[in-house]
């Protein structure tokens, strides 16, 4: 019996509206003389779905349309990508207009329970997230080497960036480990805060249409409970980040079997969770 082919999602209507992403103003050094300095653009952007406001977040302005289905996507209040159906943002009054098909699921309830995080420029996470935890299932036959590893510093470290020419941003890539032992980066967001860089590549991810089963993400920030939450609701196994790791972090990441490497600069790591995934 011939089966149908799944249908891909229905991609939502866009905007392309990213903000320039730096400004140069006039600084004074050390001697006294002024230096034209390049530095980040920060821009609030407010959240509307179906006309109810549910949150404004502080964006560096590079992907605001990924951004907030990534923001939706990892608060769980879409289950799909077919589930949008368009996302039109406008700078002039900083909103971001999503409109669905069938509404949200259980918005009140979820806007009750949230919760401020440790995220940088004050992430949001709904509470009931936590109960997710149990039910997140990370791939257990596929594994992570020293030298795919070593491969993603140096990709990482040669990616021309917004951090490079003004600072102040984080930045999060997602990468794909080669047989070979290289590490390919296929997508890299930058913004004020680390919870919009991952967000934005969780909504690209449903866009692009890829799964995270054999899949690294990097980050630039800590490794907070909110990271290892929202990297695992991406069904990716293995976070690495340059900075290191919070209690919480560690703990959620031991629970759902997440591959977990700090403090990655060069040649140096500390590998914390997840030994059984990762080769030398």
């Amino acid at each position: 019996m011939n089966h149908p082919e799944p249908q891909a999602p229905r991609r939502p209507l866009l905007s392309e509206a990213t903000r320039p992403l730096t400004v140069t103003i006039p600084a004074t050094n050390e001697h006294g003389e002024q230096v034209p300095t390049s530095i980040s653009c920060e821009n609030p952007l407010t959240i509307y779905v179906d006309k109810c406001e549910m949150v404004t977040l502080m964006t560096l302005g590079a992907a605001p349309e990924a951004l907030t289905i990534g923001w939706l996507r990892n608060q769980r209040l879409v289950d799909s990508l077919d589930e949008i159906a368009s996302v039109q943002v406008d700078w002039e009054v900083e909103a971001v207009s999503v409109t669905t098909r069938n509404g949200l699921k259980n918005a009140e309830e979820k806007m009750a329970t949230r919760t401020v995080t440790t995220g940088c420029g004050q992430g949001t996470m709904f509470g009931d997230l936590m109960d997710e935890i149990d039910t997140l299932e990370l791939p257990t036959d596929w594994t992570f080497s020293e030298a795919q590893h070593y491969a993603l510093m140096e990709a990482v470290r040669k990616h021309d960036t917004v951090y490079k020419a003004a600072g102040a941003v984080h930045g999060c890539a997602l990468a794909q480990p080669t047989p070979d032992g290289g590490c390919d980066i296929l997508m890299f967001f930058e913004d004020v805060g680390r919870h919009n860089a991952v967000d934005a590549i969780a909504g690209q991810m449903w866009l692009d249409g890829l799964e995270g089963g054999d899949k690294v993400f990097y980050t630039t920030g800590r490794l907070t409970s909110e990271m290892v939450i929202k990297t695992a609701q991406m069904g990716i196994p293995v976070l690495v980040s340059r900075s290191g790791l919070t209690q919480m972090g560690w703990e959620i990441a031991r629970k759902v079997g997440l591959t977990m490497l700090g403090r990655a600069k060069g040649r140096h790591y500390l590998l914390f969770t997840g030994e059984e995934r990762f080769q030398r």
